[in-house]
């Protein structure tokens, strides 16, 4: 397998995964902006967004050997990369490059990988949740705070908005522990566990413990000695079902492929539309910050928000090369504008 990728500073940002519930968001929001080529495993699905958008969809199955040719200015990959196939191609080629879709354990993968490399263009790992919205606006606390101690992230997952495949991919982690930075110690966390209410707006939510890779940058690149993220459903029935899963063990002797569909079934039930909301609790020498982040048009929509803006960051004029991480750019005011001219509202926690 041979993947033929040049960089090209007026070609198409390639979008991978393009014609899916988060690329065809991140493509109507890019296309104003950029040319794009979009691809995946079958064009066909995609020809009618890409002629609306005035974009190429072509092929590119990446559990396929067939080689795939472009030449991108820029790369935003919007599914799952099993194989680094993208981002190896990318960093080789010297693509400015974004994910918005990895877990924490595959992060830590591409981050080597890509650092072995030796990059000679931005590397975005924009995979904390919601495309490292989460992980901007965390940024933002932190720095009017004058730096954090700790931050919680409290996640209300509509059942009942749009989502892929990809977006319960979290459900095939839950049986696995994870580690964490808890008092400036590294700690090992039980998913699911730590459950407790979170008023998330209106929206009094039972939360518990989740992987996500915010967990591990933010102590990394902010210096915040504690970070903790929880997940609960706009069903409690729905959030005190996976509790009793996860009591009974289904995580652990259904964690493999035999079960994937049992797993994901305990969610994946995709909707028409919701609303996507997350609540940030920030705390450290300058006192404490709290916010709601809500978006009306739903998670992959913000999702995609965080694709856009990675862009935004690797496209920049003087951006760093190498590896690096959403909350890690200058300009972190003018991405929370991006957000709010898109609808998205960021108000204090009641």
């Amino acid at each position: 397998m041979s993947d033929l990728l040049t960089h090209s500073p007026l070609g198409p940002v390639l979008i991978v995964g393009g014609y899916g519930t988060v690329g065809s968001a991140l493509a109507r929001l890019a296309a104003p902006s950029w040319p794009l080529l979009l691809t995946g495993r079958n064009p066909a699905k995609g020809q009618e967004l890409a002629t609306d958008l005035g974009a190429t969809v072509r092929r590119w199955d990446l559990n396929s050997p067939e080689p795939f040719s472009a030449a991108p200015r820029a790369i935003v990959s919007t599914v799952n990369d099993p194989d680094d196939r993208v981002v190896r191609a990318a960093v080789r080629a010297g693509i400015p490059y974004v994910d918005v879709t990895r877990w924490t354990s595959r992060m830590l993968r591409a981050a080597t990988t890509a650092s072995l490399l030796q990059p000679t263009a931005p590397v975005l790992l924009s995979s904390g949740w919601m495309g490292g919205i989460v992980n901007i606006v965390a940024a933002s606390l932190s720095n009017e705070l004058g730096g954090a101690d700790s931050i919680e992230v409290a996640i209300r997952y509509d059942v009942k908005d749009r989502a892929g495949v990809d977006s319960v991919d979290f459900m095939d982690r839950l049986g696995q522990d994870y580690e964490v930075r808890h008092a400036g110690a590294a700690a090992i966390v039980t998913p699911l566990s730590d459950a407790r209410w979170a008023n998330i707006g209106a929206h009094r939510t039972l939360v518990a413990r989740l992987d996500t890779p915010e967990q591990l940058t933010l102590p990394l690149t902010l210096g915040v000695d504690s970070v903790a993220t929880r997940i609960g459903f706009s069903s409690n029935v729905s959030s005190r079902a996976l509790l009793a899963a996860k009591a009974v063990g289904l995580f652990r002797w259904g964690s493999g492929p035999r079960f994937t569909g049992l797993r994901r079934s305990l969610l994946f039930s995709p909707g028409h539309g919701g609303t996507a909301m997350i609540r940030i609790d920030a705390h450290g020498p300058g006192g404490n910050r709290s916010v709601v982040i809500t978006d009306p048009a739903g998670q992959a929509h913000l999702t995609a928000l965080g694709g856009y803006l990675g862009l935004q960051q690797v496209l920049a004029d003087g951006a760093a090369t190498g590896v690096t991480f959403p909350e890690i750019r200058p300009d972190i005011t003018d991405a929370l504008a991006v957000l709010q001219a898109h609808n998205v509202k960021i108000v204090d926690a009641a």
